[in-house]
């Protein structure tokens, strides 16, 4: 039986989690143990957004509400712009949206092959069985991914964690990077919008443009129906977050919070365990109040 909670009025929450990763994309953790990890964490508000992929999105729904946490649909859309990977959070989507669906699948193709050609660079630099060794990590073999060549290298003793496996080996210049062309963002945009969700820039910190570069970013963005950012996420700093905190109020952005949660010991920060938002931003689970499905 569900387990009975208070519901909490959405313009009180303080921690909304809305952004984190199961073993169905590049996580270490079932769905079920995510919302788990996330109710123990006390998260109030919970999104699993695998990458490209909505294969575990009924099984959290089913476990956040038997545990008595609010939930949200969502995913996570790899996208190409400016010669750069950017990813977009989908928040409050219908998970059986076939468009979505679609253009999900559509996006995830080339995985393999990207893999293998990544493999191959890291034989050229003596580094070899990658391809086996990364596939073992891989939960779900269509969304094998740089996270799962940086599980291996790291089991397999060739760095300490896995972020000097990124500095080293993962990132543009290093042997085992591989660009891959992914969805556009309008097109990326529509399929959020067009599930019921709306649509936020994960991350922008971590974008490697320049000003005038990520201005475009944000008005393209817009332009297509974009209508969120995380402001407060796991890899931002107190400095980062003041920046995007203006950047959703030069847009008229709502603003959203994820911890962006892959696996014990592994994430930069645990699940529910980020600062508030700022309180002269209006938070995206606010608007998405008739989405949220709440226990009991």
């Amino acid at each position: 039986m569900p387990v009975m909670a208070a519901r909490v009025p959405l313009h009180h929450l303080t921690n909304a989690d809305l952004h984190s990763h199961s073993d169905v994309s590049d996580g270490t953790l079932s769905p079920a143990a995510l919302a788990a990890r996330a109710r123990a964490q006390g998260v109030e508000l919970w999104a699993l957004t695998d990458h490209d992929e909505l294969g575990g999105q009924h099984r959290a729904r089913e476990a956040a509400l038997d545990l008595g946490l609010a939930w949200l649909g969502g995913v996570e859309v790899s996208v190409t712009f400016a010669g750069e990977t950017v990813h977009v959070v989908g928040l409050g989507i219908d998970p059986d949206d076939e468009a979505l669906r679609a253009g999900l699948a559509a996006t995830r193709g080339g995985r393999r092959e990207r893999a293998q050609a990544m493999a191959e660079g890291l034989a050229r630099a003596g580094i070899a069985g990658c391809f086996d060794g990364a596939l073992r990590h891989a939960g779900n073999p269509e969304l094998i991914s740089r996270t799962h060549f940086a599980r291996h290298l790291v089991e397999s003793g060739v760095c300490a964690d896995t972020h000097e496996v990124f500095r080293r080996f993962l990132v543009e210049g290093r042997p085992g990077y591989v660009p891959h062309r992914w969805a556009r963002l309008g097109d990326a945009v529509r399929w959020i919008a067009g599930a019921g969700g709306v649509a936020v820039i994960a991350h922008p910190a971590r974008y490697r443009f320049s000003p005038s570069a990520e201005y475009a970013l944000f008005s393209e963005f817009v332009a297509h129906g974009g209508r969120a950012v995380e402001v407060t996420t796991g890899s931002h700093s107190a400095p980062e977050q003041v920046r995007y905190a203006d950047t959703a109020l030069e847009f008229g952005l709502l603003a959203s919070r994820g911890s962006d949660f892959h696996a014990p010991g592994e994430s930069r920060t645990e699940l529910g365990a980020l600062p508030a938002l700022p309180g002269r931003l209006q938070p995206v689970w606010e608007a998405l109040a008739q989405r949220v499905q709440h226990p009991g």
